[in-house]
């Protein structure tokens, strides 16, 4: 049996693997990654390589074992992220893993934004499966933000269209925390956390945040969707992404994101990263 972790090398992946390490050995530690190299400082620290890619469902063969507890972090192409999830899950139901954990969205099924979709049709192909599971269901990251100060400190305002809507964000080691503790630890199969930061925020509080972070005059504007909209299209996103950045502030403006639970403090046996300590980090870090 292998605490199985996909994704190993991505932002959010790594971090779980380094949270493991402080409390298992390497040797039950498995990372499946798709680039070798990329992974090779994880394995001269004595994990064990899966190599197999979501897109490729041949390559997940021998990426799970009979036993193993699996942590599926969902992928980052939007818009392909069903056929690939539904590729891992078929494969881990194939090995007969003993938990698939996964990490959704804050409301589950409940979330109304578009960028939710996909994460709703992977919990239920969970559950469709049979599999024992756990749904680690992330709210934001704080980081979405913080790295990406530079406009932010270049044009001294945060543009939004979310209004005083409230985020209950924690960083990706937060997280990455949550997730390590519901692969080592036992009561956790057939629940669901809804996992966000201890204190909600708006965006103006977040500017303001910045503003005493940095010394200088930072603002928070507020604008409409449509004219967000063309901001992030100018600044060089695809339309397609603004789009679903748009649509998650309508969100934050109906409370989507401003849930607090606890949940993640109580897996994570400590108060989750205050917003000002991250955001003082990033600004130092400019």
């Amino acid at each position: 049996m292998s605490i199985v972790v996909t994704g190993a090398t991505g932002a959010l992946g790594r971090l779980v693997v380094e949270q493991l390490l402080t409390t298992v050995p390497a040797s039950d530690i498995a990372a499946v990654v798709r680039d070798k190299e990329k992974a090779a400082g994880l394995a001269a620290r004595g994990v064990e390589l899966r190599i197999a890619d979501y897109s490729r469902p041949e390559t997940l063969t021998g990426a799970f074992r009979s036993g193993d507890r699996v942590l599926l972090i969902s992928g980052n192409e939007v818009g392909s992220r069903v056929p690939q999830h539904t590729a891992v899950i078929e494969a881990a139901r194939a090995a007969g893993v003993a938990q698939l954990a996964y990490t959704g969205i804050l409301g589950g099924p409940d979330a109304d934004v578009v960028l939710a979709d996909e994460h709703k049709a992977t919990e239920q192909l969970i559950l469709d499966s049979g599999l024992p599971y756990t749904f680690l269901r992330n709210g934001w990251y704080t980081e979405n933000y913080t790295e990406n100060l530079a406009p932010v400190l270049e044009h001294g305002a945060v543009v939004a269209n979310a209004g005083d809507g409230r985020i209950a964000s924690a960083t990706r080691a937060d997280y990455a925390a949550a997730a390590a503790a519901v692969l080592t630890g036992e009561g956790h199969l057939g629940k669901a956390y809804e996992l966000g930061g201890d204190v909600a925020w708006s965006l103006a509080e977040y500017a303001a945040e910045v503003a005493k972070a940095s010394g200088r005059e930072i603002v928070h504007n507020d604008v409409p969707a449509a004219v967000h909209q063309e901001i992030l299209v100018g600044a060089g996103l695809p339309e397609g992404f603004a789009a679903i950045l748009v649509d998650v502030d309508e969100g934050v403006r109906r409370g989507l994101l401003a849930g607090t639970s606890g949940d993640l403090a109580r897996l994570i046996g400590r108060p989750t990263t205050p917003l000002a300590e991250t955001v003082a980090a990033a600004v130092a870090a400019q």
